[in-house]
């Protein structure tokens, strides 16, 4: 048992060696093989960073130096001697005047001079030198024909050219002589509506269009289309027009109301144009007009309304500010039926 012990002892020592020179062996053959291709890469990369400087660095050309033209000189030939010394002395003479001197080789032509001091010289440096604003300069007026009629200029940037105000209005005359006579009263223009409008600063040919509306509901005021147009229709200002007149319902029949935009004397929101918007006054007659038509009294009532506002804002470049439906004045593009096709358009021919 101890024997047998003893060689399997042996025999596994001796596998552990072999297995052990084995691995030596083959961990060996791996290194070197690595090596190879270690030394490969190094070689490889030295050739190419040697080709890389070479072609970096480009080799020096020489200057080219001017060549001078040689002449080749004639040799006369010895003529024959025929008369005695005199002759011979003559040739003598004559072989001097004949052989030219050599002539001095060219310079350099002064333009390759030139041409290298110009490429060493550095470019100049740019000065910054400031500009001068420029000048408004006065637009010229622009002319109208005597049977075209003027139209209305708006500039792009929005802003105005100022004309100073148009005064108000004066008072309406007195009935009588006396002084102590009752001046002439509007029906429909109140004490308090004939203040507001007169406050306003209002700009000389600031408004060159009044355009009728109608609210195309039956009932409405002021208030009601304020809120509805600032938080449904999403108006920053609210109130699209100038001025509202009642048809009886929510407030009297013909009362007129003064939006706040005819106040602060801003744009209108009333026509489907900015451009118009800038230029023209807003009128709403509350009621829908293509089932019926305006009362008496609301016409009366902005009939009124429109000649004391065209006494207060003054005459345009064609006169008397011009009248308008809503429908003669919307761009095609957006057409409509306001003020309604039951509104008596005739209307229109007294202004």
């Amino acid at each position: 048992m101890i024997a047998s012990r003893a060689l399997l002892r042996s025999v596994a020592v001796v596998r552990f060696r072999i297995w052990l020179a084995t691995a030596l062996a083959f961990g060996a053959l791996v290194a070197g093989f690595l090596r190879a291709q270690v030394n490969e890469e190094k070689q490889r990369d030295r050739s190419e960073e040697s080709e890389t400087r070479a072609a970096s660095t480009p080799k020096p050309r020489k200057s080219p130096t001017p060549k001078t033209k040689r002449r080749h000189t004639p040799t006369p030939k010895p003529k024959t001697k025929k008369s005695g010394a005199k002759k011979s002395a003559k040739s003598k003479s004559a072989q001097k005047e004949e052989t030219p001197k050599p002539r001095k080789t060219p310079a350099p032509q002064v333009e390759d001079e030139r041409a290298a001091s110009e490429l060493a010289a550095p470019p100049p440096r740019a000065i910054a030198v400031p500009t001068p604003a420029p000048s408004p300069q006065p637009k010229p007026a622009r002319t109208v024909s005597a049977g075209g009629q003027a139209q209305v200029v708006i500039e792009k940037s929005g802003i105005e050219e100022d004309q100073g105000f148009e005064p108000p209005p004066s008072p309406p005359p007195r009935r009588g002589f006396w002084p102590w006579s009752r001046r002439v009263s509007y029906r429909y223009l109140t004490s308090s509506v004939i203040e507001a409008i007169r406050r306003a600063p209002v700009k000389r040919r600031r408004w060159q269009f009044i355009v009728v509306h109608n609210s195309g509901t039956r009932q409405g005021n002021a208030r009601v289309f304020d809120y509805y147009h600032k938080h449904v229709r999403r108006m920053q200002n609210g109130l699209a027009y100038h001025f509202v007149i009642g048809n009886g319902t929510s407030t009297g029949n013909g009362q007129v109301e003064v939006g706040d935009r005819w106040r602060r004397q801003i744009n209108g929101g009333h026509v489907h144009s900015d451009y118009l918007n800038n230029i023209s006054l807003g009128i709403c007659l509350v009621g829908d007009f293509n089932r019926g038509q305006p009362t008496r009294a609301q016409l009366d009532s902005c009939e009124e309304l429109i000649r004391y506002l065209r006494d207060r804002c003054g005459k345009t470049d064609r006169g008397a500010i011009p009248v308008r439906p809503h429908r003669e004045m919307n761009p095609p593009r957006w057409a409509t039926d306001c003020p309604g096709d039951d509104f008596p358009y005739s209307w229109f021919r007294r202004f």
